[in-house]
């Protein structure tokens, strides 16, 4: 007897082609999705980590506007100099760096997920479904730098303001992905109205003060 032929029926086909490419851009919309959600998260979470450990280091150390800053005067009491404490600054970014390296180090034990239901971008199911989990990994060196820049604040006043400027990046692992995101934080640590002219030479330095000041 003879073997009957199976005839290949060319709708079907089409169709399960289209179900199949169907399928994949659905997985991939899914997979970039949750990849984002987690980015932002771990982008606020470094942020968060970052920002609490500084404001514990600037609670314990105190740190004022004259720790920084040293004004000095001719014998009429007008402004002839403002110099960097290059030694205290260079103290502050070595315990800030270290103290912003331990809390992401901390982040890279703990566990993060996200509701299924939130990648689906449907409010109404965002706590709902399997939880996706994620890592954050911390990468590279945290670069920390003093910045400053003065103000008007008044008549023959001037205000100086000094900030922590703080730049790393944290690599993001998802299911089948993995990237890397920059945090980036700007924060005050100390400020201080000055009585008097300030040489403009201070005021118009496009680093600020501490722009020379090498770090350590």
């Amino acid at each position: 007897m003879f073997k009957r032929k199976r005839i290949l029926n060319p709708p079907l086909i089409i169709l399960g082609l289209i179900i199949c490419a169907a399928c994949i851009l659905v997985d991939l919309a899914l997979r970039n999705a949750f990849y984002n959600i987690a980015e932002v998260r771990a982008v606020q979470l470094a942020t968060d980590a970052i920002t609490g450990a500084i404001q514990q280091e600037v609670k314990k150390e105190g740190f004022r506007y004259r720790d920084f800053i040293y004004i000095h005067k001719d014998d009429q009491g007008r402004i002839t100099m403002i110099e960097a404490n290059t030694v205290k600054v260079n103290e502050v970014i070595a315990v800030t760096t270290a103290s912003i390296q331990k809390s992401l180090e901390d982040l890279r034990w703990q566990p993060f997920d996200i509701p299924f239901g939130e990648v689906l971008g449907v409010p109404m199911l965002a706590n709902y479904g399997p939880r996706i989990r994620y890592n954050i990994l911390p990468v590279g060196a945290v670069r920390v730098d003093i910045n400053d820049k003065f103000e008007t604040a008044g008549i023959n006043q001037t205000r100086h303001k000094i900030y922590l400027s703080f730049n790393t990046n944290v690599r993001i692992a998802v299911p089948s992905r993995s990237g890397k995101a920059d945090v980036a934080i700007k924060m005050p640590l100390a400020e201080s109205v000055i009585v008097g002219t300030v040489p403009s030479t201070f005021v118009a330095l496009p680093n600020g003060i501490f722009g020379s000041v090498p770090a350590p």
